[in-house]
């Protein structure tokens, strides 16, 4: 479904009679802080699973051996194909 710039123009005219600018600005202003905090709060998140991630990485005990995705796949059990 297609509307139109005219059929746009009238619901956001509808719209701003019904809750009013000062409403709208408010709504917009919240709506624009909870995605600014949300994006925040992502890349807060992000950052700590990076870090957790490379920390269990770094810790190799001597000796021991690490695992590898080749390592991974060289052990998994196929299914019997017929």
């Amino acid at each position: 479904m297609h509307f139109s710039v005219m059929q746009l123009a009238l619901i956001l005219g509808i719209i701003v009679l019904l809750f009013g600018t000062k409403k709208l600005t408010n709504v917009g202003g919240d709506v624009g802080a909870a995605i600014r905090n949300f994006r925040t709060e992502m890349k807060r998140g992000q950052g700590e699973n990076d870090e957790a991630h490379n920390d269990e990485n770094d810790k190799v005990i001597e000796g021991e051996a690490t695992k590898t995705s080749a390592d991974a796949h060289k052990f998994k059990k196929k299914d019997n194909v017929k």
